[in-house]
């Protein structure tokens, strides 16, 4: 069966900004990235951070239950020349049935908050080497945070499309409380780190991420999805003829290890 993410997939990939590449550093020094370990990329998508991972780590298992996901990251990874990425079909509860090897390395996006956090920690902590981690990474949106304009002209557009209440950005909950899942865990040492993030979007990449959302993909806009983009286009190009909106991302990341003995 799939998912709301399975029309979405090819926008997924093509239109989600990546992640900081201070991000990619800080996993680097801080599990000693040299192409020996073994990295999951759990809840992958189409593999968003395991691809860029992949160049560091001998092999990749990327895991997500959207076969449509999974079939759009192995195409990006054969376009870029990586072959050391295993593209398997799961969700968080088949972590321990995947006969992984040991992992040093879990990582995992947005992906987490849709998760039994609680139960996924736990079998990680099955699965990882010694001195392995988890590092959950997100983009952190928070009621009252200043956004750009043109985001309220998307926001317009897609309720008269699809209704009120279906956001262009979900609200990124409690970064606090994520962390303290992380912390009432097996893996209970917990490190956070923030960054901003500017991120410029053009008019067909402004489009193009709102299809890439699982509450406004082309499956969710059926036969009106020609005329929402037609819509999006002029309401955006009214709104700033330039054709370029920018933005400022505030990526949240958190690393957590054993407890040091």
């Amino acid at each position: 069966m799939s998912t709301p993410f399975a029309s979405a997939a090819p926008y997924y990939a093509r239109y989600r900004p990546p992640y900081p590449q201070e991000f990619l550093t800080l996993l680097a020094d801080r599990f000693v990235l040299d192409g020996s370990q073994t990295v999951l990329d759990l809840g992958a998508g189409p593999g968003t951070l395991g691809l860029s991972l992949a160049p560091l780590a001998e092999h990749v298992y990327a895991v997500d239950p959207e076969p449509a996901m999974l079939a759009e990251g192995a195409r990006l990874a054969e376009e870029r020349g990586l072959g050391n990425i295993s593209w398997l079909r799961g969700d968080d509860a088949a972590v321990t049935r995947l006969c992984l090897p040991r992992i040093d390395l879990c990582v995992i996006g947005r992906a987490f908050r849709r998760m039994d956090r609680a139960r996924v920690l736990a079998d990680l902590d099955e699965v990882l080497a010694p001195r392995g981690g988890v590092a959950v990474v997100e983009a952190v949106h928070r009621p009252g945070d200043p956004e750009p304009a043109w985001l309220n002209v998307v926001q317009e557009v897609r309720q008269r499309f699809l209704g009120p209440g279906r956001t262009a950005q979900s609200d990124g909950g409690d970064w606090e409380e994520l962390c303290d899942v992380l912390a009432k865990s097996p893996l209970s040492h917990v490190e956070t780190h923030r960054w901003d993030q500017p991120v410029r979007h053009t008019v067909d990449g402004v489009i193009g991420l709102q299809l890439s959302l699982s509450s406004s993909g082309p499956d969710q806009l059926g036969d009106r999805m020609a005329a929402f983009e037609t819509e999006l286009r002029r309401a955006l190009l009214d709104h700033d003829p330039r054709g370029t909106y920018d933005r400022t991302l505030r990526i949240g990341a958190a690393v957590a290890t054993r407890p040091r003995r």
